[in-house]
């Protein structure tokens, strides 16, 4: 995952962490770390590149620069390797990784939201079962966005973009957590299950989702 400032690789085997490291330090270094991450966790869980049997990829909406670079490696991993690409939503990604780190409910409704600038975000609703509920958009945060979903749950604000929707949406209801980013160690077991069930992208037309017009 390069979708944020936050760049984070993951190895997996059976639906189970092997190795994952998850690096933030304010600035988008991917370029100058993402391959040496991949390089050093195949060395600590002594594996080589050619053990691989797919790479994923989170797709986006994210940075347009990030996604690129992470797009890039994974489909010149598969290049090389011959081997099949899986892709996950990073809004997704990031909902699985507060839900390993924070108690939610049955009824809390998960929103997701990843800075885009000024007062937009992309965003989009899940439940815990992260069937998503409202569809991935850029929203630019008006007072009343969430007035209809905070009238009835308890709603989760959270990912980078959050920071500047607490003075607009704060109740009793709401939890806002602006320092969580999207951890690939959240995605074990649906990577397993996309590999299992064949859900592989067309490498040489796969294109990262920017939401927003490049």
């Amino acid at each position: 995952d390069t979708a944020t400032k936050s760049c984070s690789v993951a190895l997996i085997e059976n639906g189970k962490v092997l190795e994952s490291i998850d690096f933030y330090d304010g600035n988008f270094s991917h370029s100058e770390k993402l391959h040496l991450f991949i390089e050093e966790i195949c060395i600590k869980a002594n594996k080589s590149l050619k053990d691989l049997d797919a790479v994923a990829i989170s797709k986006g909406p994210g940075s347009y620069t990030g996604l690129r670079i992470g797009v890039s490696s994974a489909k010149g991993l598969c290049y090389g390797l011959e081997i099949p690409l899986i892709s996950l939503e990073t809004l997704e990604i990031l909902s699985r990784t507060y839900c390993l780190e924070n108690k939610v409910d049955e009824n809390d409704i998960l929103i997701p939201m990843l800075d885009a600038r000024r007062m937009e975000v992309y965003t989009a609703m899940f439940d815990v079962r992260f069937n998503k509920i409202k569809d991935t958009e850029a929203l630019i945060l008006q007072e009343d966005s969430f007035d209809e979903v905070l009238a009835s749950n308890k709603c989760h604000f959270f990912g980078d973009g959050s920071r500047k929707s607490e003075k607009l949406y704060k109740r009793d209801n709401s939890t806002f957590s602006p320092d969580v980013y999207p951890s690939t160690k959240s995605i074990a077991e649906s990577v397993h299950n996309a590999y299992l069930n064949k859900k592989f992208e067309d490498v040489a037309y796969f294109e990262p989702y920017y939401l927003k017009e490049f």
